[in-house]
């Protein structure tokens, strides 16, 4: 039976099934000897039913319910994803292998179809013991939530929730005819027991996706659908997010309420599905952690909501600072902040383990991911639009800075703090004192070469390209020595572009390329350790010039803060320093707003411009004799 002989053993004990392969059409949808290896359910005798269906469907003409010969006759529901290659198409939360679907008569001359899945179908099932008294087969959501202690969900009771829903009136719309996506919080979510008073029929709403019968494999992450919740005023959408915890997968909802009132705060509220994909006549239920749409926890609330919750790593981090460290207690009781959350992934990564070993860097650290106001997703991408938005942190002149990538409708936040770059993964978890951003990096704890920064920095593509001259770039990668850049962002390049056309088209000329390492040598600082700004101004006030070594010639400055903002003066000039100590694994980057380059390096490539205009000149005039000599 096409490497299925588990199935095939259950197929032919049922008697039921027999009869069918014997005298009926009929359409079979057979689980892998690994997907029966993987099922951790009971192997009853009647499961094979619900793997049947008494109608031949091919894969072409597969609708979206399929009806099935177990009692009741539960469907099974199909969903077709699009593909830029193919369409993929899902029974339940089964994939259907599409290469191994196969047709033939039984002799009766009767179509039958079979199709081969990754994973076994399981139906709603009542207790052992109710079985026979049960008096729900094929229950739609709202008949589920009635009678759940009648059915096998492990330990989860529903008690709480039904409760609201019968006492605000709800029922229909858990007992609506159609294909719907619902979404029960389990018991043990409504601790603290006043949660139940924050829900209202709007948030029950906010549990339900009409018109889609969402199974967590068949859906793409992060694809976003309306709840029952999305109308004039509240507007609310689900979505699905899947991450690994070791090596188990974890699939979370996330509510997000785009737009809120009074009652309704707006962001993201984030549940783990501890029970998914519980087929029902009128769609789908995952039973869930607790209730979406309601925000009644603080941020460190959130962060120790479960042991192994999403960000139960960072939290284990700000607690071996001690109990109730300052850290702990400003998350606690400030009232308005956003934590850029690091996920539990990003603290396995080795770097991080050797640092987080130092308290007081550790507590440097954290504080770079604290940012003592609200901000949202939107307010972030409204204050980048035309600009580079910094944001101060709690640690000391030290800033974030977000950069947008917007790639046809989707847009990616990533945020970098001391030196490291980390991708916003889930933004906008609502708390009652501000918001969490889960990131994909520890922030400031580097882990790139200068080089590799340089490389990747979205601000720094121009000082990259011209660095590609004469492989001036390639010492960047050298571990055994330490690096002081002083790197010009592109603004700053595309200012002095403005002021000097023709030395900058120049600067990037293969013949000017001795010239152009010339002017970035005198930017750079090797030695036996990199200076952060803070080292500098210690060594070079505003009084005291401090001369460093470099590659070219030396390096004269004094240094000066004001308004929380470092400069260096270099060459007579007051230089802002942008993005000051960018940390690399091998030196640090200052990241400034304007190049050093001298009036002689502007003479020497407008001189060089004029050669070649000048050549181009003779050439032109060589050719315009030639022409005439021909004509004579």
């Amino acid at each position: 039976m096409f490497n299925c002989p588990q199935f095939l053993s259950l197929l032919e004990r049922n008697v039921v099934a027999n009869t069918t392969l014997h005298y009926r059409q009929m359409t079979l949808f057979a689980p892998t000897n690994e997907a029966f290896q993987r099922f951790n359910g009971e192997l009853d005798d009647s499961l094979v039913l619900y793997h049947i269906a008494n109608l031949a469907t091919t894969l072409s003409n597969m609708d979206y319910a399929i009806s099935t010969d177990l009692d009741g006759n539960p469907p099974l529901w199909v969903t077709t994803r699009r593909g830029a290659m193919h369409d993929d198409i899902y029974v339940n939360n089964a994939k259907v292998y599409v290469s191994r679907s196969y047709q033939a008569v039984n002799r009766n001359n009767k179509l039958q179809v079979l199709h081969v899945i990754d994973q076994v179908l399981l139906p709603l099932q009542p207790h052992g013991s109710s079985s026979i008294s049960s008096p729900v087969y094929n229950p739609n959501a709202y008949h589920f939530l009635e009678h759940s202690d009648l059915f096998n969900i492990g330990q989860y009771r529903l008690r709480s929730f039904r409760q609201k829903v019968n006492q605000l009136k709800k029922s229909k719309v858990f007992d609506s005819d159609g294909r719907h996506t619902f979404f029960i919080p389990v018991d043990e979510g409504f601790k603290p027991t006043t949660r139940s008073d924050l829900i209202d029929e709007k948030v029950i709403d906010g549990h339900v996706i009409p018109h889609h019968v969402l199974f967590t494999h068949a859906t793409p992450d992060a694809k976003e659908f309306e709840t029952l919740a999305f109308g004039d005023n509240v507007k609310v959408i689900i979505s699905f997010s899947t991450v690994m915890n070791g090596k188990d997968e974890i699939t979370y909802v996330k509510s997000n309420t785009v737009a809120g009132d009074a009652k309704h705060a707006r962001g993201v509220v984030l549940a783990d599905i501890v029970r998914a994909n519980i087929p029902v006549k009128n769609g789908v239920v995952h039973l869930i952690q607790r209730p979406l749409m309601v925000v009644d926890t603080t941020v460190i609330d959130f962060l120790k909501e479960k042991e192994d919750g999403p960000l139960c790593k960072f939290y284990e981090v700000i607690m071996d600072l001690g109990a109730n460290n300052q850290f702990y207690n400003e998350l606690t009781l400030a009232k308005d902040i956003t934590l850029f959350a690091p996920s539990n992934e990003a603290w396995a990564d080795f770097s991080v383990q050797n640092i987080i070993r130092n308290h007081q860097k550790l507590r440097d650290i954290l504080n770079l991911h604290l940012v003592r106001e609200r901000l949202p997703l939107d307010a972030i991408i409204h204050n980048n639009m035309n600009q580079i938005y910094q944001a101060p942190t709690a640690s000391p002149r030290k800033y974030l800075y977000f950069n947008v990538l917007t790639r046809a409708q989707n847009q990616t936040l990533t945020v970098e703090g001391g030196g490291v770059n980390a991708t916003v993964t889930l933004p906008n978890i609502a708390a009652t004192n501000g918001f969490v951003h889960i990131i994909d990096r520890v922030l400031g704890v580097p882990y790139t070469t200068v080089f590799e920064k340089l490389k990747t920095d979205p601000m720094l593509n121009i000082t990259y390209n011209l660095g590609k001259r004469q492989m001036f770039n390639q010492q960047l990668n050298d571990m055994e020595h330490r690096y002081t850049y002083f790197v010009p962002r592109d603004h700053a390049w595309l200012k002095f572009q403005i002021k000097h056309p023709s030395a900058f088209k120049s600067l990037f000329r293969e013949d000017f390329g001795y010239f152009t390492k010339q002017i970035l040598e005198r930017h750079v600082i090797r030695a036996g350790r990199a200076y952060t700004v803070s080292d500098l101004k210690l060594l070079a006030n505003e009084t005291h010039p401090f001369v460093l070594p470099t590659s070219r010639d030396p390096l004269r400055l004094r240094v000066k803060e004001s308004d929380k903002n470092y400069y260096v003066e270099w060459n007579g000039h007051w230089i802002h320093v942008f993005r000051p100590d960018v940390e690399c694994t091998n030196g640090i980057i200052h990241v400034i707003d304007e190049p050093f380059v001298l009036e002689s390096d502007i003479r020497a490539t407008g001189a060089a411009h004029k050669v070649d205009l000048a050549y181009s000149y003779f050439v032109l005039f060589l050719s315009f004799c030639f022409v005439r000599i021909f004509e004579n």
